[in-house]
């Protein structure tokens, strides 16, 4: 007998969890959500919540990375929109900071996974990989001054997700996105050499 059908209800289990968390993380916050109202809204037991992610904090680091790989895909599809690279960047750095406001993100990923998650950052590693390979296709074609490219990335991305998580808990969030925003061009600025081809924007 093919172990397909046993592979698949396995993954429509986790999927089903999944679907169901991240609702309620999103609605509720982690604090306020049961894993009994929980799994009886996917109509699962507690103890299929167990075997997949061990406890609740496991269920929201799995929702967390699945949200992280989200977000990853969505800057990638920003940025790979725009023909000219160093704008596709700046591009994607803006768009993260926009995500800030978004509430489940802000809820899962900025508030609940910093406050619960003890390697909350773990799921930053995929952005800091697509950020340097970025930056270093921008080193290569002279338009970022040179530099070790990963250490680069770390230092961007920390300050992406500072602002990001300041901007998810200000109780005027879109000031602060404004603010961030004109910081963001400032450092953005300091990192394209003067010599550097002519952005198709202008920029």
């Amino acid at each position: 007998m093919s172990s397909r059908p046993r592979a698949e209800m396995i993954e429509a289990t986790r999927a089903k969890l999944l679907a169901s968390a991240r609702q309620a993380f999103g609605s509720l916050g982690y604090a306020h959500t049961s894993m009994d109202d929980l799994t009886a809204e996917a109509g699962l037991t507690r103890g299929a919540l167990y075997h997949h992610f061990g406890d609740k904090k496991g269920l929201l680091a799995a929702v967390v990375a699945q949200i992280d790989g989200e977000m990853d895909q969505r800057l990638m599809a920003i940025s790979s929109q725009v023909a000219d690279p160093w704008e596709a960047f700046c591009q994607r750095c803006r768009a993260y900071l926009h995500m800030a406001l978004e509430p489940e993100i802000q809820r899962i990923v900025l508030q609940d996974a910093r406050a619960v998650l003890a390697d909350s950052k773990a799921g930053e590693e995929q952005c800091i990989e697509t950020l340097g390979a970025l930056l270093s296709q921008l080193m290569q074609a002279q338009v970022v001054e040179a530099a070790a490219p990963m250490a680069l990335a770390r230092l961007i991305n920390g300050s992406l997700v500072e602002a990001a998580l300041w901007i998810a808990n200000a109780e005027q969030p879109a000031q602060k996105l404004d603010e961030s925003l004109g910081g963001l061009q400032l450092l953005l600025r300091g990192l394209r050499r003067e010599d550097a081809p002519p952005s198709t924007t202008g920029r």
